[in-house]
């Protein structure tokens, strides 16, 4: 039996474990908590021995991870507020079995990669690569861009604030949208709203100029984008993953680039994460590879920190670790 009894003790105490997001150490995330939580004493973790010190009696943590292995050390943990959207990295079962809540950066993240978004789907629609090689030889030399996105169809895979964020801006574009979600009966910003089974998904996946996937990655969603669903794509369509690298499948996607039978993807995640050098999609003049960066803001710590700010005034009013902002696992004692 699950339940949610007051919490005995204030917060008083966050611990934050090692890691980096975007090139950016948790120091920073630590300094800015400190300067935002004058009566919470802030201690950051530099290796994993002091994790397990710390943890040992602290009952709020936060960082892009935290291991099973940690866990066995966190006897009053209390609360995790993970740094980043996703949690399919995170020792679930574990976490649920001690009963801590967990939170999520859900949302920080919306403006930046939906603006990527759009500019590698302009990028790729108006072949701005191809200028750039161009100019990189000094080579004036014309050349006809694919077309334009409006009037286009796109289906977005996912309606979390991301995926609204991306429909929003590509509505401003005269793109009419698909969405698919796994509530299609709570619709949504797109023009049409279908949920993932079949018959639907793959008749939104033969309408679409573009695919754009903006999902968590969930056993539904793994291998979501596979050799099936890109034999229904059109062979004009552009494949965009924002999302998980094993939603869309590998080797699939790279047969059909290889045979014409997509015009081009762009990839800010893949599988495996990061590719090798000797891969041959980094090698496709279609292909647009990123380092996992759309979600990059140089304000992100703040926007993190932020959150477990409300999230912490929200325990101590209430002395709960429910209805808690960004909550994806509720906490079970």
């Amino acid at each position: 039996m699950t339940h949610d009894v007051p919490s005995r003790n204030p917060v008083d105490r966050i611990v934050v474990l090692r890691g980096s997001i975007h090139g950016d150490s948790a120091t920073e995330y630590a300094k800015i908590l400190q300067s935002r939580t004058d009566d919470v004493c802030v201690e950051y973790a530099h290796t994993p021995r002091e994790e397990e010190r710390l943890l040992s009696d602290a009952s709020v943590a936060t960082g892009t991870t935290i291991t099973e292995a940690t866990l066995e050390h966190a006897h009053d943990l209390r609360l995790f507020a993970c740094a980043t959207a996703g949690i399919d990295h995170l020792p679930l079962t574990e976490l649920r079995s001690q009963g801590v809540a967990v939170t999520t950066g859900s949302g920080i993240h919306q403006p930046n990669v939906a603006e990527h978004v759009l500019d590698v789907l302009l990028t790729l629609v108006r072949r701005t690569t191809t200028a750039w090689r161009q100019q990189q030889q000094h080579q004036w030399q014309a050349y006809r861009p694919w077309g334009t996105l409006a009037g286009s169809t796109a289906t977005i895979v996912g309606l979390g604030p991301i995926g609204k964020s991306i429909v929003k801006r590509l509505t401003a574009l005269d793109v009419r949208t698909i969405g698919v979600r796994y509530s299609p009966e709570k619709g949504g910003p797109a023009d049409d709203v279908i949920g993932f089974d079949e018959p639907a998904f793959h008749d939104a996946l033969s309408r679409s100029d573009a695919v754009i996937l903006a999902c968590p990655l969930r056993e539904e969603t793994d291998g979501l984008i596979g050799r099936a669903e890109i034999r229904t794509l059109p062979s004009s369509a552009i494949v965009v993953n924002v999302a998980r690298g094993e939603i869309l499948e590998t080797d699939a996607l790279t047969a059909a680039l290889r045979r014409r039978a997509l015009r081009g993807a762009a990839l800010d995640v893949t599988d495996p994460e990061p590719l090798s050098a000797d891969h041959p999609l980094w090698d496709f003049e279609n292909v647009i590879i990123t380092p996992h960066i759309a979600g990059f803001d140089p304000e992100y710590w703040d926007q993190r920190a932020e959150i477990l700010q409300e999230n912490i005034r929200r325990i101590r009013e209430t002395g709960r670790y429910s209805d808690l902002e960004n909550s994806a696992l509720g906490a079970s004692r």
